[in-house]
């Protein structure tokens, strides 16, 4: 799957890396409402571009999943300031 990178020279490797390095940097800075959304554009960093399989859970499930997620932030992130933006403002 990654063959392509055995012909790039060393400065398209070090570019690559670079790419590749802003696309995490930018997922890991994400932050309120956007720690919510999918990602294409950080898949859209890999080489194969093929549309990617998500199964999309019913409301319920992805509402409890939400939730989950949110609690693992209160453990994981105790003290990350909080906000009372809306979504989309």
């Amino acid at each position: 799957m990654d063959e392509d990178l055995d012909t790039l020279s060393r400065d398209d490797l070090i570019a690559e890396v670079r790419k590749l390095r802003e696309g995490v940097r930018r997922h890991r800075d994400a932050t309120g409402h956007d720690l919510c959304w999918h990602h294409p554009d950080l898949w859209s960093l890999l080489p194969e571009k093929t549309p990617p399989a998500i199964a999309v859970p019913a409301w319920p499930q992805f509402m409890r999943g939400c939730v989950k997620y949110r609690q693992s932030l209160e453990q994981q992130a105790a003290e990350a300031p909080r906000t009372t933006r809306e979504f989309g403002d």
